[in-house]
């Protein structure tokens, strides 16, 4: 989800996203919450959470999933196959409604085009990849730029979590300018206790926070940001629920307006192959999650 993050508003987004350390919940019971029954340190804790995380990144098995995302301006239903070559994408729905035949037609004739130059894919695994470097430092960062105390525990679906609450830690000093986000979120996290996998975020901006010195982009206090993340199956952990709604402006004058809602379903795991090789894929079968 992280490499969607194109535009000004996109990579507010995406810092939101790393700030909520890419991963919520499995889902929330309603059991009473009790104090932990051991002490914890809460700052070695997130950081054991984030190493993990980044760890299971590198054993990753390439996925194929369904993606419902809703913005401002579109709502579109997607097929993803993860390849070498990076992600690959086949529209199925528009409006949550099945498409068209001529836009079947469409949808098959830009796939085939997307074969045809591998310059594009190239391009759009260049920027994955960038993305990808700089969530990884951002959530390098989260043990030391935020402050966190264990609240207590509770149910996470099936298992138990230690519920955290967090704040900006005062006088930490951002080492870039998009860690300038860090300063000024506040929330709740929530790590499972047997696993120390981050499992649940709810995250809000709890001051008006200037990016790049405000040149590019200002978030204004109150936006916020959940997450969930789900064991798809195997320990491979998956972001499966993502709610963003901020505003703000961009480059100073224009308004910026930032609500996204997304919904990931139907992992499968897929044999490693190259781009073309999951347009086939995409082509030849749907996957019915």
């Amino acid at each position: 989800m992280v490499r969607r993050a194109a535009s000004i508003g996109g990579r507010v987004g995406l810092g939101l996203l790393v700030t909520a350390c890419a991963a919520v919940a499995v889902g929330q019971a309603g059991a009473a919450q009790s104090a932990p029954s051991v002490s914890l340190d809460a700052q070695a804790l997130v950081r054991r959470a984030v190493q993990h995380r980044m760890e299971e990144a590198k054993t990753h098995k390439p996925m194929r999933y369904v993606l419902h995302v809703k913005d401002e301006r579109h709502d579109t239903t997607k097929e993803i196959v993860e390849t070498k070559d990076g992600d690959v994408a086949r529209l199925i729905a528009r409006d949550e409604k099945p498409l068209s035949t001529e836009e079947q037609q469409a949808e098959m004739g830009r796939l085939d085009y997307l074969v045809a130059h591998p310059e594009m894919q190239e391009h759009r695994k260049k920027s994955e990849e960038q993305d990808q470097a700089r969530v990884d430092k951002l959530m390098g960062m989260l043990p030391d730029a935020l402050v966190y105390a264990v609240e207590g525990t509770e149910a996470c679906g099936a298992a138990e979590c230690y519920r955290l609450s967090f704040a900006p830690k005062p006088g930490w000093s951002p080492p870039n300018t998009e860690a300038d986000l860090l300063r000024g979120v506040a929330g709740e996290v929530w790590i499972d206790t047997k696993q120390e996998r981050l499992v649940r975020l709810d995250s809000r901006f709890i001051e008006d926070v200037s990016l790049w010195g405000g040149i590019l982009a200002k978030v204004n206090k109150g936006g916020t940001a959940s997450l969930v993340q789900t064991d798809v199956g195997g320990g491979d952990w998956e972001l499966t629920g993502l709610k963003v709604s901020m505003t703000g402006k961009a480059l100073l004058v224009k308004r910026l307006d930032f609500q996204i809602v997304e919904e990931a379903k139907g992992f499968a795991v897929v044999p490693v192959m190259g781009y073309r090789e999951g347009i086939e894929l995409l082509k030849k079968d749907r996957l019915v999650p």
